[in-house]
């Protein structure tokens, strides 16, 4: 298995830089099941964050290329479970990739809550204001 980075599946996803795309292109051709492609939850929402932030990608441009790199059987990707279900919080609730997916990661490793200051997290992902879970 071989781990993969941001920039490669961001070329693959916007193919802004014609030589380095096509060298990302025919790296993932050359994955196979039997030697697959590693995405950590961190590259996952780098992608999330570079897609919206960077290159101005809609919500349900950015939802979609994740889905498909969820939905690609040549990618192994960290705990997909719990990226399956930050991603639906996206699509359900407009909720921020990586807000959902620290939930996510939060509830299967038995957490209450997460809090946070954040309002949007509170209102899209599901956290809680600081102080608001009781022990």
């Amino acid at each position: 298995m071989i781990g993969l980075d941001t920039n490669i599946l961001v070329r693959v996803a916007v193919g802004d830089h014609p030589e380095q795309t096509a060298q990302a292109k025919a790296r993932l051709r050359s994955l196979s099941l039997a030697e697959p492609g590693f995405v950590s939850h961190v590259v996952m929402v780098e992608i999330w964050w570079v897609l919206r932030r960077a290159y101005k990608k809609t919500m349900d441009e950015a939802l979609a290329f994740l889905t498909r790199l969820t939905e690609t059987a040549t990618i192994v990707i960290q705990d997909q479970d719990l990226v399956i279900a930050a991603l639906a919080a996206v699509r359900s609730a407009k909720a921020d990739f990586a807000d959902a997916l620290i939930v996510a990661i939060a509830s299967a490793n038995n957490c209450l809550a997460v809090e946070t200051f954040d309002v949007d997290a509170i209102k899209c992902a599901g956290m809680k204001p600081v102080g608001a879970v009781a022990f």
